[in-house]
């Protein structure tokens, strides 16, 4: 009975220590990254609750609300945009992994195949738009202003040889719509959820010096928190960099 009682009380002793973390995250690879690190943080006396979003709005919104502590979903162009367009102060706590970006069709087996006034979907986001016009423009089907960046829009197209038709569409959107049209440029994380394979299925594909790299995101106040160091120790963890690659095959490439 003894030995019993003192069980219950390392346990409860261990509860009351234990630290709650919540994170926001998309399902693939986010989420399923943040559940492999579940055990090892526990072990450290972190509980970590991950929360699945769809969307790439309401990741950053409710950690800014501090609704949640941190986020892993997206790539600093992308917070530096919704940081400058939503006044909101969210920042890099550590980069973890690149999700190269494709261009995917199941209507055509190459870029060549494209026809004159080719339908072409990109994501509606600033960040993510721009860079599918920048693979756009790597593969030659169009040219881009030279100033335009990384936040370049189809107004920015200067030279279109194939007369293609660009259209924005919300990126979670994207493989849904992809029988529809001649070509999609897709998130990988959307696009492995839609059981595409990046380094197969894709037309064209980043390479791996894409500067895209995802991070953990917290509050500026918040991301010395040492639940969300340790969460980011085990992110950049060796034991990470093996599940990523295994896992992934070239289509996640870890960042560290």
């Amino acid at each position: 009975m003894k030995k019993l009682i003192a069980a219950f009380a390392a346990l409860a002793a261990f509860s009351a220590q234990a630290e709650s973390l919540s994170v926001a995250a998309t399902a693939v690879p986010h989420a399923e990254i943040l559940e492999f690190v579940k055990p090892a943080l526990a072990k450290e006396g972190v509980e970590l609750n991950i929360k699945v979003f769809t969307d790439y709005v309401q990741p950053n919104v409710q950690v800014a609300e501090q609704r949640l502590d941190a986020n892993f979903f997206q790539h600093q162009p992308y917070l530096d945009e919704f940081n400058k367009s939503r006044g909101t102060e969210l920042v890099s706590v550590a980069g973890v992994h690149v999700e190269p970006f494709g261009a995917y069709s199941s209507q055509h087996k190459t870029l060549a195949d494209l026809p004159q006034g080719a339908n072409v979907v990109i994501p509606n986001d600033a960040t993510n738009g721009g860079r599918a016009l920048l693979l756009l423009q790597k593969a030659g089907l169009i040219t881009l202003k030279p100033e335009a960046g990384i936040l370049a829009t189809p107004k920015d197209i200067v030279e279109n040889p194939k007369t293609i038709k660009v259209r924005e569409l919300e990126a979670a959107t994207l493989p849904r719509v992809l029988t529809q049209v001649d070509l999609a440029l897709i998130n990988t994380n959307y696009a492995l959820e839609a059981k595409l394979n990046p380094t197969k299925d894709a037309l064209i594909i980043e390479g791996n010096d894409s500067p895209y790299v995802n991070i953990l995101v917290a509050r500026a106040d918040n991301k010395d928190n040492a639940a969300l160091q340790k969460l980011a120790k085990a992110l950049n963890s060796a034991e990470v960099k093996a599940f990523i690659a295994e896992k992934y095959q070239g289509a996640v490439v870890p960042a560290f």
